[in-house]
Parts: structure tokens; C-alpha cells; sequence
């Protein structure tokens, strides 16, 4: 060695450590479809689900969501077959309701519900992600219902929500984790906070999503420190405050902010992802923290650079 490189050793050798990543084992970090584009079954628009798997994989994630039913096989051995040679395992399916407009719609929601919680179960999942009906056309900003519900309303969807997390449990031991989003009912902390109120903690969790939550105006730490308990599952993704400024103003709808970037790549947004990891972490249960970024419609190479990224991110996290 020369003088010049042991000097150098030398100097590395009394240079403090840096800080060290929280460790964050309880958080299983993974992530979906929609990261790369993909909000429907079938879409020319969206990358084929042979070349989502091998992306997903490549960015180094273990953990999937199965995204809309019908993007990737529906047959249990063939996704089996799929996933396993590509080391991924699936943590949950997602389904759309409308739970709110009461036993009307019971028997439609249960056709769609159970043909995914079967597909989830036979991928060894235990979750099943609930998302509220859109209150207005997430692409036309058409209005469908009134933006609030009735007291009425607001009982048939507990009750609803109840049975269904009943059903789900019996029929197919799952566990399902109601999604607030943008555009829906269950939306602002207020609108949280009276839905997690209405609806039994042993049956009903929530699936907290940070960007959602953020562009709705919550707090995802003081959601996880206030009901950290019906925190059952974890989506992260982070909104750009320039732009959400702008879908604020102008009452853009949820489709078009998203196409004009609104979601935007980690860490470069809000909510800061390493306190809410820290939060989750507290809670002193296993979560499935699933990267979502929504990015309809985007170029199809667009999402692999950012999936790495994002990995490499939350591993600086401890994640």
C-alpha cells in the first residue's frame, strides 16, 4: 500500500459512521400493477402482465397485489407457476364496492368479491383490499352521486362493510382492509375517522394510503398514532404539492391529476414515507407496506427506473 492510500485508510478508519437505517421488521415491503400503469383488466394502453412480473421482480420486490381481477391469470396454478419462478408471493386482491346504496347491491357485490377472494385465498393471501365507490367518474369528472353521504347512507355502508368482512372471513379466511381514496366517500379524516367510528375494530380494518390520505389533506402518522389498532395494511406512495395545489384549486378530478403527475415518485413528495414507516413500525404488528404509484396511463418504460429507485429508497429507509 502507499502512502497516499494509507492515508486514506487511515482517515476512513476514524470517520465516524453514518446514521443508521431504523431497523423496520415488521414492515414487508412489496408492490402492485398500478405502479406500472395498470388500472384495468385489459388495456392497450398498459404493459402486458408477462413483462410486470419480470419488472417487479428486477426491481426487487417479493411481495404483489393481483391489481384489477383479469390482468394477470386468473387461473390459481398458472399465477402460481408465474409468480414462483420469479420469487414473488402475493399479499392481497382488491375489490370495488358500493356498500352505501344498501342491500340492493349486496348479491352483484358478492359475485365480484368472491371470485377475487378465491383467487387471493389460492395464492396463500390473507388480505382483501376494499375500495369505496367513486362519487364521481374518476376520468370524466361526470357526477354521479352527491359528494356526501346521509346518515342513511352512512349506516348501510357500517353495516355493509360488517357483513361483508363476516362473509369474507367465513367463506374464504380473509381479512379485508377498506381503502380511503380520492373521489370516494371515505376520503378526508373526518370522513376516516366516522367510518372507523361506525364500523366494528374486529372485523373492519383499514388500508392506509399515504398518498391518498395526503391528498385528501390527512396525516398518515396521526392516523397511525391515533388508530394505530385498525391499521391492518399499508399503500405507499406520495403526492406532489405543486400539482395537488392545482387539483385543489380547479376540482380537478382524481383520473387527470393523476395524468398530470399529482402521485409522484419517493421521496420527492409528501408524506415524508420514513415517519410513517417509524409509526407502523411502532405498532408492534406485521404490515404489508405496498408501493402504489399511480401513474395511468405512462410510457411502458417509464416504470422499471422508478420501481428500483423507489427500492433503493425505502431500503435507506430500513424497509
Amino acid at each position: 500500500m502507499d502512502a497516499a492510500a494509507a492515508a486514506a485508510a487511515a482517515a476512513a478508519a476514524r470517520t465516524p459512521p453514518g446514521p443508521r437505517p431504523p431497523v423496520l421488521d415488521r414492515i414487508r415491503v412489496g408492490s402492485a400493477p398500478d405502479s406500472w400503469g395498470v388500472w384495468f383488466a385489459d388495456d392497450p394502453a398498459q404493459v402486458p402482465w408477462q413483462r410486470f412480473l419480470d419488472e417487479v421482480a428486477d426491481a426487487g420486490y417479493e411481495w404483489i397485489e393481483l391489481g384489477p381481477y383479469g390482468y394477470l391469470p386468473t387461473d390459481p396454478a398458472l399465477l402460481r407457476d408465474e409468480t414462483a419462478r420469479r420469487g414473488l408471493k402475493v399479499s392481497a386482491g382488491t375489490v370495488f364496492t358500493a356498500l352505501h346504496r344498501g342491500p340492493a347491491v349486496w348479491d352483484a357485490t358478492w359475485a365480484q368479491v368472491a371470485r377475487v377472494a378465491a383467487l387471493t385465498r389460492a395464492m396463500g393471501a390473507e388480505h382483501l383490499v376494499v375500495i369505496p365507490a367513486f362519487w364521481r367518474d374518476d376520468r370524466t369528472a361526470e357526477v354521479l352521486e352527491d359528494r356526501e353521504l346521509t346518515a342513511a347512507q352512512w349506516r348501510e355502508l357500517a353495516r355493509g362493510t360488517e357483513r361483508l368482512a363476516r362473509q369474507v372471513r367465513d367463506a374464504f379466511g380473509l381479512g379485508i382492509a377498506v381503502h380511503p381514496h380520492a373521489d370516494t366517500h371515505i376520503d378526508t379524516e373526518e370522513h376516516v375517522a366516522r367510518f372507523l367510528d361506525a364500523t366494528d375494530a374486529g372485523l373492519v380494518d383499514l388500508c392506509l394510503d399515504t398518498g391518498h390520505y395526503a391528498y385528501c389533506g390527512g396525516d398518515s402518522v396521526q392516523l397511525l398514532r391515533t388508530y394505530g389498532e385498525r391499521i391492518g395494511y399499508l399503500h405507499l406512495k406520495q403526492v406532489d404539492p405543486a400539482v395537488l395545489a392545482g387539483v385543489v384549486e380547479h376540482g380537478t378530478p382524481f383520473g387527470p391529476a393523476v395524468a398530470q403527475g399529482v402521485m409522484c415518485e419517493p421521496p420527492t413528495g409528501v408524506p415524508p414515507l420514513e415517519p410513517v414507516l417509524s409509526a407502523a413500525q411502532e405498532l408492534g404488528v406485521d404490515l404489508f407496506a405496498i408501493v402504489e404509484q399511480d401513474m395511468y396511463p405512462c410510457a411502458p418504460d417509464a416504470p422499471l427506473p422508478i420501481a428500483r429507485r423507489t427500492r433503493a429508497f425505502l431500503r435507506s429507509c430500513g424497509a
